[in-house]
């Protein structure tokens, strides 16, 4: 059973950073993809930033220059170091692992959420 458990979420002042976590747990052969979502309350989930196993990041654009994604394959990890955190990046922060490869095929898994919560 794959599961992915983020960690590192808390509440920041305007200005501060954060890292985040998560690791992939499982019979995994491979993850394509791995990403991060927010998710305010009442907005839609947003893509904040994801990474293919030995390819470039992509970024939303509201976190441009701010924020870093990074993986270590070998630890099926992936983390985001969030700088000059500003409120409206507060949210519900969701990794997202894509085109998992297990025993049983294919298929994308999400973790269970950690809270970032940015005051003005």
């Amino acid at each position: 059973q794959v599961q992915l458990v983020e960690s590192g979420g808390g509440l920041v002042q305007a200005g501060g950073s954060l890292r985040l976590s998560c690791a992939a747990s499982g019979s995994i052969f491979s993850i394509n993809a791995m990403g991060w979502y927010r998710q305010a309350p009442g907005k839609e989930r947003y893509l904040v930033a994801t990474k293919r196993s030995g390819g470039s990041a992509s970024y939303g654009d509201s976190v441009k220059g701010r924020f870093t994604i990074s993986r270590d394959d070998a630890k099926k990890s992936v983390y985001l170091q969030m700088n000059s955190l500003k409120p409206e990046d507060t949210g519900v922060y969701y990794c997202k692992g894509s085109g998992v490869r297990t025993g049983d095929g294919v298929d994308d898994y999400w973790g269970q959420g950690t809270q970032v919560t940015v005051s003005s």
